[in-house]
């Protein structure tokens, strides 16, 4: 069906003002402003197949329910086109589960869903669109390696995360499966501490027992480690966490025993890597005034290029067009907000200078449509 809906989605996505600024080595001028485009930015491919599969389902199932477990990405405005294309999100109040079978159809969301969702939509019979990306299909046949030997899981990713829960409902599909889920580089250098060194595994487990795996046991369930991520994580990070634990692994086992006792490989998506090099190329490149990064408050992905922007230079990670109100004023996502519960936007006043030549970084997550971009480009070009 995919050549059935190419023109709905162009329709839907495309922007013709995107193309122009990719024409012109991704720099664009009007006025007093100009904006560096990163050459690296939206939709990934995993994202677009997956709302591709969407649209294609919409088509290829006409008279039946289509449901989506939840969010297909985490960008508001493609989630709300697919409700008014009417797919049903799983997640909305109202919708249950119990209800579904043999007529429905269900589409599975590029994240992936947890082992046990997939078997009660299997076991209710419903007919489902696997749009996982194939990134996340990577790390979950690691996981499940680690699990089939009888390593423990390491997931550096936000537990809260749909890809996340994913990832770690792989652990379990073995007896020795074990999981623990670190947020960022002060989880796991506590984590490596008690490799080292050991201690009270009740307090351990008052600190972690809620990123675990069921009855996780942190004497025995650490001595082997193997480390994973969620794929939109960011990438520096993520590889200095692997790096803290094989460092843990050797002083505590020495490197003759490494191999037994800790296992790495890379699995941050490519597409994540790409966006995260192109926005540090365009920093390193242009004197910048400030940065926007465009998509979604809850995307993992948007908010990393957000937190690395704003390690250079006056960053904004807003979610739509919209955000900017005026050339006074602008609704953002603090960088660094809390990435559990809803975000509260900040505003601020005075964002963009009222007068003299104004250079704007641009920039935005892979669930990000062009269309949304395109909209972002046009009303900087209004304010200046």
């Amino acid at each position: 069906m995919k050549d059935a809906v190419a023109g709905e989605l162009a329709a839907a996505y495309h922007s013709a003002i995107v193309d122009r600024v990719r024409s012109n080595d991704y720099q664009y001028s009007a006025g007093r402003i100009t904006i560096h485009l990163a050459r690296e930015f939206g939709f990934c491919y995993g994202v677009d197949r997956a709302v591709d599969y969407a649209y294609q389902a919409r088509r290829r199932f006409p008279g039946r329910n289509v449901f989506l477990t939840g969010e297909i990405i985490h960008n508001p405005h493609v989630n709300d086109q697919l409700r008014a294309a009417d797919i049903r999100f799983l997640s909305d109040p109202g919708e249950r589960w119990d209800t579904l079978g043999p007529n429905d159809v269900v589409i599975l969301p590029a994240f992936g869903v947890t082992v046990g969702d997939m078997s009660r939509l299997v076991n209710q019979g419903c007919t489902l669109v696997d749009t996982t990306c194939g990134s996340v299909l990577n790390v979950w046949k690691n996981v499940v390696r680690y699990a089939q030997d009888g390593f423990t899981a390491i997931i550096h990713g936000k537990v809260h995360h749909e890809e996340t829960r994913a990832t770690a409902s792989q652990a379990l599909k073995y007896p020795r499966g074990r999981y623990l889920v670190v947020l960022d580089r002060a989880e796991a250098g506590i984590v490596c501490e008690f490799i080292r060194k050991g201690g009270d595994s009740a307090t351990f487990l008052a600190r972690f027992g809620d990123v675990t795996s069921p009855g996780f046991d942190p004497e025995p369930d650490l001595v082997r480690v193997g480390c994973a991520n969620q794929t939109t994580m960011l990438m520096t990070e993520s590889l200095e966490i692997g790096e803290m634990f094989r460092k843990a692994m050797t002083d505590r086992y020495g490197e003759g025993g490494l191999a037994a006792h800790f296992r790495a490989f890379d699995t941050i998506c490519s597409a994540t890597q790409e966006r995260q090099d192109a926005v540090i190329a365009l920093l390193d490149e242009h004197p910048l005034d400030l940065m926007l990064v465009v998509g979604g408050y809850n995307s993992s992905n948007t908010c990393n290029l957000a937190r690395l922007c704003a390690e250079r230079v006056r960053t904004f990670h807003i979610a739509e067009p919209d955000c900017l109100v005026s050339s006074s004023e602008i609704r953002y996502r603090p960088v660094g907000a809390p990435s559990t519960g809803k975000v509260l936007e900040s505003a601020q006043l005075g964002w963009l200078p009222s007068s003299g030549t104004l250079t704007v970084g641009l920039t935005a997550g892979a669930s990000t449509p062009n269309n949304i971009v395109g909209q972002v480009i046009d009303r900087l070009e209004r304010f200046a």
